[in-house]
């Protein structure tokens, strides 16, 4: 009897509609077999973004580390457990979902926080990935006591790099460097306030009949993450391969100063000086 009812606990947590959360678009409108038709199909934009910036990135990631590419590899992930909670509303793709984005933002600490901001007993980047390692496992264990505050949780971590951006940019003076934080942080409010909006003033919007707030948070957070993460790479590039003179351009046009950022370098390891 143990062993059924196991399996039956087991399968609930798989079950459609077993998540506590519940966005604001209607259930099963435009299909019986998916829960939240406009928020599971926006999921997939971040397959569209992923594989541009992961190309874009390349040229930085080859010089500086190729585990930066997995910023993207896992965004692609975002995506896909974003499609499947959405989807069912399962527990489970709830999980998956939140937990994914946790360990994005726990790559992107280890690659890309300042080391001039480290703590003091902290001296190499390798010692600081094991301590991110340690309290990001430590949050995944414990995000299951309470999901329905992961979200929120997640959302401080995001004004964290938020606050770490705005310290590095103050004594930024390249203009394009500034107008890309003055984008990334416009997305983001933006993405933020639709997020919020979506789960506090449902009503309002349902009165509307528009609902789709958090379907479009998907595609603003994953264009303000491609233009944050491309900022945090260039002063990233900056401190730690100067020789490689990096610099900021738009993919597909860069005279339009807006499309998909990316690093270009001017040098490259075989010119670098040698002493």
């Amino acid at each position: 009897m143990g062993g059924v009812y196991s399996s039956e606990k087991m399968a609930d947590v798989f079950a459609y509609e077993s998540s506590e959360l519940d966005w604001c678009e209607d259930n099963y409108r435009y299909s019986e077999h998916v829960v939240e038709y406009f928020n599971t199909v926006s999921s997939f934009f971040f397959f569209i973004v992923a594989p541009i910036m992961l190309y874009l990135l390349h040229p930085y990631a080859k010089q500086r580390s190729l585990a930066i590419h997995m910023v993207w590899i896992m965004m692609i992930f975002v995506g896909l457990f974003s499609a499947y909670f959405h989807m069912t509303l399962s527990f489970v793709g709830q999980m998956l979902d939140e937990l994914s984005i946790l360990w994005v933002l726990a790559v992107g600490y280890a690659t890309w926080f300042p080391r001039k901001l480290f703590p003091s007993f902290i001296k190499d980047r390798s010692t600081f990935s094991r301590l991110v390692l340690l309290i990001t496992v430590i949050t995944t264990v414990s995000s299951f006591a309470k999901p329905t505050a992961n979200a929120y949780a997640l959302n401080c971590f995001g004004l964290h790099l938020l606050y770490t951006l705005a310290v590095e940019m103050r004594r930024c003076t390249d203009l394009k460097a500034l107008r890309l934080a003055k984008l990334s942080v416009a997305l983001w409010v933006l993405a933020i306030s639709c997020w919020i909006s979506d789960r506090l003033c449902c009503s309002f919007w349902q009165r509307l009949n528009f609902c789709y707030l958090h379907g479009i948070w998907h595609i603003l957070i994953v264009m303000a993450v491609a233009y944050g993460s491309t900022l945090v790479a260039y002063l990233d590039a900056s401190n730690e391969i100067p020789y490689s003179l990096p610099g900021l351009a738009y993919w597909p046009c860069d005279k339009w100063a807006v499309g998909f950022p990316h690093i270009v370098l001017s040098s490259s390891p075989k010119t670098q000086k040698r002493c």
